[in-house]
């Protein structure tokens, strides 16, 4: 069994290697027009319409990461509270409503919320990042495991992996403890799981 669990920690791995590669290897503009067409998707998607609350991600811009924050205006506008990611004390990853001033930087490299409580049952929607996603809505994540912690403790939350479709794999190494999304969401296609 431990065998098999460092086999597929070397598989994720060297997916993230790859993955990450090819992603800089897009031009920025390339990678902003993806990202636009994204947002659209999401905006329009019945998971976000009907939220209330949505948890986003600020991109790391420097792994050029998928850029949602065209979507944070577009849903306050319509009046939807907005949450991010915060790292607690303990280490563990929650999300708190705030707003875009708000977010400071993380020693971790990304921008999160200020420490302030939201209930789990009180987000609707999770936006979350990804290195790669698959058609089963398998994750690979930068391997820290925040985002397979948190994500069970806002279980009623629709869980919508977002990614560049080069990014979509036949398939995503899983570990017991991944988290599987309830959609994907790439600049070309929706999948529901």
């Amino acid at each position: 069994m431990m065998y098999e669990a460092e086999i597929v920690l070397r598989a994720k791995a060297e997916l993230r290697k790859r993955l990450r590669g090819l992603r800089n290897t897009h031009p920025a503009a390339a990678l902003a027009k993806r990202s636009e067409r994204i947002v659209e998707t999401l905006d329009k998607l019945d998971a976000i319409a009907s939220a209330k609350t949505v948890a986003l991600f600020w991109p790391i811009e420097t792994r050029h990461e998928v850029d949602v924050r065209d979507l944070d205006t577009r849903l306050r506008a319509r009046g939807v509270a907005i949450a991010y990611p915060s790292i607690e004390e303990s280490g563990e990853m929650t999300f708190r409503v705030a707003s875009v001033s708000e977010l400071t930087e993380d020693p971790l490299g990304f921008r999160g919320a200020p420490r302030s409580a939201i209930e789990p049952d009180a987000i609707d929607a999770i936006v979350v990042p990804a290195i790669a996603l698959d058609t089963e809505g398998r994750r690979l994540g930068y391997g820290a495991g925040f985002y397979d912690r948190a994500l069970p403790r806002f279980a009623p939350a629709k869980k919508i992996g977002v990614a560049f479709d080069f990014q979509l794999l036949a398939e995503v190494p899983v570990s017991p403890n991944d988290v599987v999304m309830d959609i994907v969401v790439t600049d070309a296609r929706v999948i529901a799981i």
